[in-house]
């Protein structure tokens, strides 16, 4: 069997996908587009405005969205960031129906619309869940026919979510190993993700002073209200705010701390942020939450039960203790991007040249 040569794939639009990126979502895509590339696969990449001109994106955006008054005056009119988006994505899958010359389309998106009209594609479909069940995708899901799309969970806590309206296949989130190298440690802490209350970087202060250690905290501010109110009070001598860095700043002050703090207050669908941090051979401690027992193992760091701050702050020092060496080792042995790319590859060639019974 041979790879196939044309794929498009379907970034989510609400972020571009570019550099520092909004998330571990778009993070995801632009490698997924790069590793597929290096890799000789031909692909059609669409995402939202301002992302990455490295990757040629065709932007997902309204060409001709033109309402009446009557219809803007509806009393069924949605918010038009929401409408534009919907159009968006109708006008790609209608673009794609036309298409013959694909072998593959693969969704990256967490928008309804591609599953729900993929039955129509003369291509299969792969999609990544990268949520939890949601009141948009799961009847999508349910009622498309999957003997043409296949599912793909990040992680099996995610797949299990997933198991009433499908069988995803687990194929884990990658990172670039090559981008995240290992440092040499410090004393300090180190958060990194997007600041909302899902992901609790109040929380990761309130651990760094119960041990005593300063945090910082980088990322990008996702909600001004959590910010003000939870995390802005909380900073002084342990904690700093450092801001949005690339990948090669963060990688940078990410090996250069004891211990990486995850803290969600929500279940990780995966945990990219302790992939990266174990590259960076920075041993994580975070709270036993979603997927994160399958990133972490006990060579490389604690997980304490949801919300315990308490142990969490007696685990510091012991975490921060554990073998720089072994984290790294951990992270290239199970969480390269080049394992991600090959277990894509696979599905890919399953559903366009199926396997013999």
């Amino acid at each position: 069997m041979t790879d196939p040569q044309r794929v498009v794939i379907i970034a989510d639009s609400r972020h571009p996908i570019s550099e520092p990126f909004a998330g571990g979502l778009e993070s995801l895509t632009w490698h997924l587009v790069d590793g597929m590339r290096e890799r000789g696969v031909e692909v059609s990449f669409f995402a939202g405005p301002g992302s990455d001109s490295t990757l040629r994106a065709t932007h997902l955006a309204v060409d001709g969205l033109r309402l009446s008054e009557a219809a803007h005056c509806d009393a069924s009119m949605p918010p038009l960031p929401w409408l534009e988006q919907h159009h968006a994505y109708l006008q790609l899958m209608l673009m794609l129906m036309r298409r013959d010359d694909v072998d593959m389309v693969h969704n990256n998106s967490l928008h309804y619309l591609p599953i729900a009209m993929s039955d129509v594609l003369p291509t299969p479909m792969v999609t990544t869940l990268h949520t939890p069940p949601t009141p948009w995708l799961e009847p999508s899901i349910a009622r498309c026919d999957q003997s043409r799309n296949r599912f793909v969970a990040v992680s099996g806590y995610t797949a299990a979510a997933w198991r009433h309206v499908t069988e995803p296949t687990v194929i884990a989130n990658g990172i670039d190993i090559r981008r995240w190298p290992a440092g040499p440690g410090g004393h300090d802490l180190v958060w990194f993700g997007r600041i909302v209350p899902e992901k609790a970087p109040h929380l990761a202060i309130r651990i760094a002073q119960a041990s005593g250690r300063k945090l910082r905290l980088a990322g990008p501010i996702a909600d001004l209200a959590y910010w003000h109110s939870e995390v802005r009070p909380l900073l002084g001598e342990l904690a700093e705010y450092v801001g949005h860095l690339d990948t090669a700043g963060l990688a940078d002050l990410v090996g250069h701390s004891a211990v990486a703090l995850i803290t969600p207050t929500w279940d990780e669908p995966y945990g990219l942020v302790a992939a990266e941090a174990l590259a960076c051979g920075t041993p994580v401690l975070g709270f036993d939450r979603g997927g994160l027992s399958e990133v972490v193992s006990a060579a490389c760091g604690r997980l304490v039960a949801r919300g315990d701050v308490a142990i969490a702050g007696m685990l510091v020092d012991e975490t921060a203790r554990l073998d720089r060496g072994a984290a790294r080792e951990h992270a290239v042995a199970t969480c390269a991007i080049d394992r991600m790319i090959d277990a894509y590859l696979r599905l890919y060639r399953e559903l366009v040249v199926p396997v013999a019974a």
